[in-house]
């Protein structure tokens, strides 16, 4: 899992409450359990005029031109601005997988459903809580500026705009260390992975019945 400390990037917009995660990753593309491959197809219903199935190829597909991200004004961006209960629906984590393919680092919401804001930081991704207002405020100056980008300081858990204002987020600090440091849970199991072997070696001097078939 790629670490997050300080990016900096282009914001774009999903200017639209409750997405959920069937609109980021549609049911028909959730065939795959590798992680690799949902990014050509993240928001596939918005992002083409007709329906995608997997296989596809994507690059002869009618595009959508009033969907903002097929819009050369956000063509690489890596900080989502949305609104609230972003990514209800199923609890499919292929939803990160997809936005993080898509070269998503950071999603801005006034909330996010649960097991989607959970799944995000299993994947690399920052979920990023800032108070309507604001989030409303930031729309306007998006729109109002080409090429509008923020900084995000993970560790000062800050956004800064353009203009220069901050803006604090709050964050579990066992969340924090896991993206700064670039750990999902099998990376976190496998810190440990010398006590793992110790004490399963332990247990098969103590039980060896236990392993009389291994």
């Amino acid at each position: 899992m790629k670490p997050f400390t300080v990016h900096k990037g282009l914001v774009a917009p999903m200017d639209r409450a409750n997405v959920d995660t069937d609109l980021i990753i549609p049911k028909q593309f959730l065939k795959s359990i590798k992680r690799a491959g949902f990014g050509p197809n993240a928001f596939d219903e918005l992002r083409y005029l007709d329906v995608g199935e997997p296989g596809k190829d994507n690059s002869i597909r009618p595009i959508n031109p009033d969907f903002p991200l097929n819009q050369a004004r956000y063509q690489g961006a890596s900080i989502l601005l949305t609104r609230k209960n972003f990514g209800c629906g199923s609890s499919r984590e292929h939803a990160p997988w997809a936005l993080d393919e898509f070269g998503f680092r950071a999603i801005i919401a006034p909330s996010f459903a649960d097991i989607f804001y959970n799944n995000c930081f299993k994947n690399g991704l920052l979920p990023i809580v800032l108070d309507e207002t604001t989030v409303e405020r930031l729309f306007e100056e998006m729109y109002a500026s080409e090429g509008y980008e923020m900084r995000i300081d993970l560790p000062a858990q800050q956004v800064e705009t353009a203009s220069g204002d901050l803006y604090h987020f709050d964050l579990d600090d066992f969340r924090k260390y896991c993206l700064v440091n670039g750990l999902d849970d099998i990376s976190l199991t496998l810190k440990d992975a010398d006590k793992i072997r110790a004490y399963e070696e332990r247990r098969r001097q103590s039980a060896p019945w236990l392993f009389a078939n291994s």
